[in-house]
């Protein structure tokens, strides 16, 4: 089975359960986006949210994405930087935990966090501090490193780095793996759309975007949205959210249909959709069915607070996929 490497940014999400949008307002956090802040201002977000209570996990988009894949008994790996701290201990122990392969690069600045706020709907609003995670740069990759691995997957964050972004899937594509991206967030693609591009037409070879990601990539609706992805890389997926999704090889088309869910936190639920999907891939199954086995994995990942599920929870997500 082909082996997969997650390349991104090495966070622990600190995640708060907030009663309303006012404190989004006031914190300067659109409500659904991913926003770069300073340490000192994560510090006082930090602040600002502690009568509320937290739960800590390990995070980050790919990161997340990695973890699902091991769990669905896919050999997979992460590529980061942290910090050599209690943070990023934390995220390396819960990395091998979670029977990802941790490949850490190290740095004396401290490990990334994120603030993520969810509110009553389920929606996920994060304050990202990158900290050491924004150090990896373009001398940190070494063609060693992608050596045994059949497929690089990119959280779309990245391209908040380009040239350390250029340097890994050129070197990674010089060792014969494949490339998928995950567009990460609107405002991210709307930043550097033009670099984005680029990597799709010349690198990419699986893409995963959501309805907004994909409308601010193409300036167009889902289905025509897919149709032009697809036309620029090998297979395009364009994530509907409670309508389903879309996916697209060649000139072969699925509907993804929607499950039901009791949504509690969002968070996470693209990137084990992903997760899901790339398992089925990985495994030689039919476009339909890897469609099938990402929407369930999301559909469980939003019944829970965070983008970490027990043991008890994967069971069922083994026993559904089992019974496609």
């Amino acid at each position: 089975m082909k082996k997969i490497l997650g390349i991104g940014s090495a966070l622990v999400d600190i995640l708060t359960q907030i009663p309303d949008e006012q404190i989004l307002k006031e914190l300067n956090l659109p409500k659904g986006s991913m926003t770069y802040v300073d340490a000192q201002t994560s510090v006082e977000i930090g602040k600002k949210l502690a009568y509320l209570g937290n739960q800590m996990a390990s995070g980050g988009s790919a990161a997340n994405t990695m973890s699902g894949l091991a769990q669905l008994g896919v050999e997979a790996g992460f590529l980061s930087k942290i910090g050599e701290d209690e943070i990023g201990r934390f995220f390396e122990k819960q990395m091998t935990e979670s029977h990802v392969k941790p490949l850490m690069l190290k740095s004396e600045t401290p490990s990334g966090r994120v603030q993520a706020l969810v509110t009553s709907d389920g929606e996920r609003t994060f304050a990202t501090c990158l900290g050491a995670a924004a150090e990896m740069c373009a001398d940190d990759i070494r063609s060693e490193l992608f050596e045994g691995w059949d497929i690089l997957y990119v959280e779309g964050y990245l391209v908040a780095n380009p040239t350390m972004l250029d340097k890994a899937v050129t070197t990674a594509k010089k060792a014969g793996l494949k490339i998928a991206i995950d567009m990460a967030s609107y405002n991210v693609v709307e930043e550097s759309h033009d670099f984005l591009l680029d990597l799709v037409n010349n690198y990419v070879d699986i893409v995963f975007a959501n309805e907004k990601e994909a409308f601010a990539f193409t300036g167009m609706e889902p289905k025509a949205a897919m149709n032009y992805i697809a036309e620029r890389c090998d297979i395009a997926v364009v994530k509907i959210g409670s309508k389903g999704a879309l996916v697209q090889r060649g000139n072969e088309i699925v509907t993804v249909p929607p499950m039901k869910a009791d949504v509690v936190d969002t968070t996470g639920a693209g990137d084990m959709w992903a997760a899901g999907f790339l398992a089925g891939l990985v495994k030689g199954k039919d476009l339909q069915t890897c469609g099938m086995m990402g929407a369930i994995v999301a559909k469980n990942i939003i019944e829970v607070v965070g983008a970490k599920m027990d043991s008890a929870r994967w069971e069922k997500i083994h026993a559904s996929i089992a019974n496609l």
